[in-house]
């Protein structure tokens, strides 16, 4: 691992006055080279992309950074196994490489080896297993196909009945032959991500701005409607990148989406006892899919994922029906010794995979392929499709490609496999902090500033809601630097409080109480 930066970049704070100064020259017709459309990972990813390329960047979102289906993922770098067992090998080398980037270079710090345990239960036979196994092989040798070090991502193994127990004493002892030992990456949070995305690229000159909905996308600009005032403003630019995944159709004509909902459950960590390793517990009557258990570190632990289709209009934010809690359910009480009862559910969240609708896909949308696509409308508007959140720096390099090429744009090549984002720094340097562990993995080198807040005021040092660790100089960083507008930025973002109602409702003060510090200290 070698990031070239182990502190905080120089102009990488966003906050509700960068906004107003940023907005008002855009208004007053200042034009960009490049104007890409939504916030998430692909769209902050082009934001950085095209600004560290030396073009002049606005990166618009009519909600919030990692609104959409960026905050609703399992948290995971995935390094493409499952697109290996089904023969998508290019898109599973892809994966591979771009995790191996994001865990080495680029995101070290928000990015860790996470071990998963696939117990060898009853209901998977000695045929499956012998697949399972062959599988993570593998997996292993996608690693080195993509120069991934084995001091980053360790090699799977077989387990004993044991050692699989006491990764994970919520098994069922029943039958249990053993477990297979697997690692992949995983996120302390995909919104973090995202938001170290926009400040990396704030930090390179983009113009980062949330809370502005484009009303109407053009070759050469866009009609923009600040959504706090309601005032509509028209933003020229000479190339256009359209990154709003399931919206994507909503803004040009002739994009043909078919959305796959994956739900996730969210459990009180003493619901399961301790848990050591994160779970595959295969699916029954399934060949190649599972169900995921994650710790998350935080008192909570995450359940999923669900592949439904989804019909109709684009919610804002997705609905969870009870028919896949209810699955996820089942499918825990086929390996687990302890019963999780529907009133365990503390809370639940699904997002919306943009999966490209090719006219030879039928039938589940998990057999979609997952393969992103770039495609440019007759007026030279840039769209970027389907995809996952393990490549969104690969997809959003070929958009940015696309939009150069389209509109001959003065760029030289792709440079973001090598840039660091906010926060990243190298292994020892990380270690050698002295601030807690769970700071460093959220926050990277920045981590000793945001602990210093607490230092200076006790009152931010406390944590904001009883068993959650997020404290309230963590939401003081979030408006001052990190471009929360409001309690939802704070709650449902920055943080993930709010995917618990319970505790969401309890630390609405303590985000009224940060927003309102900081007005003040203006």
């Amino acid at each position: 691992m070698n990031p070239t930066s182990s502190t905080a970049l120089p102009g990488s704070s966003l906050h509700a006055e960068r906004r107003r100064r940023e907005l008002e020259r855009l208004a007053d017709g200042d034009a960009v080279d490049v104007l890409v459309v939504g916030l998430g990972a692909t769209g902050a990813g082009a934001a950085l992309d095209a600004a560290t390329r030396g073009l002049r960047v606005a990166a618009i979102d009519a909600h919030d950074l990692a609104f959409g289906t960026s905050r609703w993922s399992s948290k995971l770098i995935h390094g493409g196994l499952r697109y290996l067992a089904s023969g998508q090998l290019d898109v599973a080398h892809e994966s591979a490489v771009e995790r191996g980037i994001l865990m080495e270079r680029t995101a070290p710090h928000l990015v860790r080896a996470q071990p998963f345990v696939l117990p060898l239960t009853p209901l998977v036979s000695r045929g499956q297993a012998a697949l399972a196994r062959a599988g993570f092989v593998a997996g292993d040798l996608l690693r080195v196909g993509a120069r991934t070090s084995r001091r980053t991502l360790p090699r799977p193994r077989t387990l004993s009945a044991v050692e699989t127990r006491h990764l994970a004493p919520a098994l069922r002892p029943v039958g249990l032959r053993g477990g297979l030992l697997s690692w992949d990456g995983r996120l302390s949070d995909d919104a973090r991500l995202v938001t170290a995305i926009a400040r990396t690229a704030a930090a390179h000159g983009a113009r980062v701005l949330t809370r502005c909905r484009a009303l109407e996308l053009h070759g050469d600009g866009a009609l923009v409607c600040d959504e706090t005032t309601g005032q509509e403003l028209r933003v020229r630019a000479r190339a256009v990148v359209n990154a709003t995944g399931v919206w994507a159709g909503g803004l040009i004509d002739d994009i043909r989406l078919r959305p796959s909902r994956g739900t996730h459950l969210v459990l009180r960590s003493e619901t399961l006892g301790r848990l050591s390793a994160g779970l595959h517990i295969p699916i029954p009557g399934e060949t190649n899919r599972f169900v995921l258990v994650l710790p998350q570190g935080d008192g909570r632990v995450y359940v999923g994922l669900t592949d439904e289709p989804v019909d109709g209009d684009v919610p804002d934010v997705p609905e969870v029906p009870e028919t896949d809690i209810g699955f996820l359910l089942d499918v825990l009480g086929s390996a687990l010794d302890v019963t999780v009862h529907r009133s365990d559910v503390a809370g639940a969240f699904a997002g919306l995979r943009p999966l490209l609708d090719t006219r030879d896909a039928e039938g589940r949308t998990s057999d979609i392929s997952r393969k992103h696509a770039v495609l440019t409308s007759p007026d030279g508007v840039v769209t970027v499709v389907g995809g996952k959140l393990t490549t969104y720096r690969r997809m959003a390099e070929d958009a940015v490609d696309a939009a150069v090429a389209v509109r001959g744009l003065p760029a030289g090549a792709c440079r973001t496999a090598s840039v660091p984002l906010v926060g990243a720094a190298g292994p020892r340097t990380l270690a050698g902090l002295d601030v807690p562990p769970r700071l460093v993995q959220r926050y990277g080198s920045e981590a000793p500033a945001v602990h210093a807040l607490g230092l200076e005021d006790p009152a931010l040092a406390e944590p904001v809601v009883p068993g959650h660790p997020v404290t309230g100089a963590e939401l003081v960083w979030a408006v001052r630097h990190e471009g929360a507008l409001d309690v939802s930025d704070l709650l449902d973002r920055r943080t993930r409080i709010g995917v618990v109602p319970e505790d969401r409702a309890r630390a609405e003060a303590a985000a009224r109480d940060a927003l309102a510090r900081t007005a003040l200290a203006r």
